[in-house]
């Protein structure tokens, strides 16, 4: 009976080795924004490399940010076998894995630092169709982030730079109706 149990068991544990996926944020993992009401934040990529069963996320988890205010984004997209789901950051749609506000007090260089936990199921089929089931927990996935303060630029040169941005602005709306002018 054991070695029936045990050959049972052997038999089992390759054909769930195979079905594997990688959780990764494109474009590095480190982020960087000066305090204030500064938006930054990660994309992600999940690629199945099951050839049968589809891929399901059932939660993020992160660390607690200090000095910021975080928001998910994450759209947990179910994944057919062999595909890959990809959304970068994107922060006026806003899209991607995560997000967070600087606080405007975050002092210059701190950092918070962490991982993205990802958990998942695996279906054997489409889980927005009927007749398709669970099938098993897949393995977590955890992918490190890093998000610093930058040195905030002091007020008077900001304003400068925000004036120069205006003037040039204004110039070139006067410059094209006087060419406008010009050609009647």
């Amino acid at each position: 009976m054991r070695k029936l149990l045990f050959a049972v068991c052997l038999s089992v544990i390759p054909a769930m080795a195979a079905d594997v996926y990688t959780f990764t944020v494109p474009a590095g993992e480190n982020v960087s924004g000066p305090a204030g009401l500064t938006l930054t934040g990660w994309g992600y990529s999940l690629h199945n490399d099951s050839s049968s069963l589809w891929l399901v996320p059932t939660g993020i988890s992160v660390g607690t940010f200090l000095h910021a205010t975080p928001d998910l984004l994450f759209d947990f997209p179910d994944v057919s076998p062999g595909a890959t789901a990809t959304e970068l950051y994107n922060p006026v749609t806003p899209s991607g894995l995560y997000q967070i506000l600087w606080d405007a007090n975050a002092p210059a260089g701190f950092v918070n630092s962490g991982t993205f936990d990802l958990s998942a199921q695996w279906w054997n089929g489409d889980p927005t169709k009927s007749g398709s089931h669970l099938v098993s927990i897949a393995p977590g996935e955890s992918q490190p982030y890093s998000a610093s303060i930058t040195a905030t630029p002091e007020p008077a040169t900001a304003g400068l730079a925000v004036l120069a941005v205006l003037l040039a602005a204004v110039a070139g709306v006067f410059g094209r109706g006087m060419s406008l002018r010009q050609g009647e």
